[in-house]
This record gives structure tokens, C-alpha cells and sequence, in this order.
């Protein structure tokens, strides 16, 4: 039985009661005799137990409804709340792994920009560079220009032996290099100061076959005369310094094969 059923048998039996009520006013007026009156006045009281107690069934069943209502109702809250805590945390655990998401792009668009920089750093490494030397410009290999320049400030220290070590092997490794020319022409210098001769007169030869129109290559021709000398070779150090005046006569080095020349006749 719902509520408004209750409600509607309640009010039913609230009209009788009334009714009952008019009809005890009225014997009470003296339209019954006392036999009469007593007998409706008896039958009057069973009839409002009666109704009371429709009454009281009724005040029962509404409570009982009630209370069904009430329990149905906090069970409906409980899910509620129970559905809610739910979806809380699963916005809290969907929080969570957007957060991690977040740091782990974070770590990985870092390590994506150091192999960035370590990539471009490595094409540095290997890139061509602007080279000069003797007045020649041309591209080199980043390694090999540090490595001539590694000989260079070594022969520039006076240690030859190591100077001609160094130089021997930059010339194996870079023989088509810009700097190759000018290696030959100082490693044969550094030969020269180690007194192999033979050896320095070789690379001396070499570097002007290779370079003909090096700016160093009256010194190289002055410097092969200077090696024919030490070899006792003065037909071919008078040869060598004549070749040197003919092809370079306004150079210093022509002024000096021209000096010498005077000397050995």
C-alpha cells in the first residue's frame, strides 16, 4: 500500500468518525429514550474503538510505508555517494597518469634535444672548414687541420725529431690535403735539421711536383741546394741555385742563390 492510499483510507474513516460524533450530539438532544441512548451510546464506542483502531493500523501502515520510503531512499543515497566516490578517484588515477604523461614528454622531448646537440655536434666534428695556410685557402676536415696544427706548434718548439714523426704522419693520412704542400715543405725542413738529408731533399723535390706555384717553393729550391751542399754535391747545388734565379728573380731567395753563386766560383 503507497502513501497516498493511506492518506486517501484515512480521511475515510475521518468522515465516519465525524458522522459518528453528529449522531451522539443528537441522542444526546433528546431524540432517543435512556434504553435507546445507552445502546447507541454503547454501540457509539465500539464503533470509535473500531475506528480507532482502523486508525491506528492505518498510522502503522503509513509508518511502515514511511520507513520503506526513508530506507529506499538512503540506500539510493548510498549508491550515489558510493557512484560519486568512484568517479573521484578515477578522476584522481586519470589525473595521475596525465601527470605522469606530462613528465615523461617532458624527459623524452630532453633526450630527444641532447641527441639533437650530440647529432649536430658529431656533423661539426666531421664538417669541412675554412683552411689557410701559405696564403692558400681551401676546406678541411676539422681533425685534420687540429693535427697539422698540432705538428706545426711542435716544429715551432725546435723539437724536430718529434716534429718530423708528427709530419710523416700527417702526410701519409692527408696526401691530397690543402696542407699537404706546405707538410711536405716542413717535414723536409725537419729532416734537414735531423741531418737525413736524402730523406729532407726527397720531400723537398716532392712538394715542388705537387706545387709548383707554392709561395714557398724559391725557399724549397733554395733549400734543396742547401741538402746538395751538405752532400758534397756542389755541381748540383750551383744547378739547383741558377733554376732558383731563372724562375724567381725578384725573391729574396734569389738574392741569397745569387750571393752564394758569387762564393763558389
Amino acid at each position: 500500500m503507497n502513501a497516498h492510499s493511506v492518506w486517501r483510507l484515512a480521511g475515510s474513516k475521518s468522515v465516519l468518525l465525524l458522522a459518528l460524533y453528529g449522531l451522539f450530539g443528537s441522542a444526546h438532544a433528546g431524540l432517543f429514550d435512556d434504553d435507546e441512548a445507552r445502546k447507541a451510546i454503547l454501540d457509539l464506542r465500539q464503533r470509535i474503538e473500531q475506528s480507532n483502531s482502523s486508525i491506528r493500523a492505518l498510522g502503522d501502515a503509513l509508518g511502515n510505508t514511511l520507513a520503506n520510503e526513508n530506507a529506499q531512499l538512503r540506500r539510493s543515497l548510498l549508491d550515489l555517494q558510493g557512484q560519486i566516490e568512484a568517479l573521484k578517484a578515477e578522476l584522481s588515477q586519470n589525473r595521475g597518469t596525465q601527470e605522469r604523461l606530462a613528465r615523461d614528454l617532458t624527459e623524452l622531448q630532453l633526450r630527444q634535444k641532447d641527441l639533437v646537440g650530440a647529432m649536430d655536434e658529431r656533423i661539426r666534428r666531421f664538417e669541412p672548414v675554412k683552411a689557410s695556410v701559405d696564403g692558400a685557402e681551401f676546406l678541411a676536415e676539422p681533425q685534420e687541420k687540429r693535427d697539422y696544427e698540432q705538428a706545426m706548434d711542435i716544429f715551432r718548439k725546435g723539437d724536430f725529431v718529434s716534429a718530423q714523426t708528427a709530419l710523416s704522419q700527417f702526410v701519409l693520412r692527408y696526401a691530397g690535403s690543402g696542407y699537404a704542400p706546405s707538410a711536405l715543405f716542413w717535414l723536409a725542413n725537419a729532416q734537414y735539421a735531423n741531418k737525413e738529408y736524402k730523406e729532407s731533399m726527397a720531400n723537398f723535390q716532392q712538394m715542388l711536383k705537387v706545387s709548383p706555384a707554392h709561395p714557398r717553393a724559391s725557399e724549397a729550391l733554395l733549400a734543396i741546394s742547401n741538402v746538395q751542399i751538405e752532400l758534397k754535391d756542389l755541381k748540383g747545388a750551383r744547378k739547383t741555385m741558377e733554376d732558383l734565379v731563372k724562375a724567381y728573380p725578384a725573391s729574396e731567395t734569389a738574392a741569397t742563390a745569387r750571393d752564394r753563386l758569387a762564393r763558389l766560383r
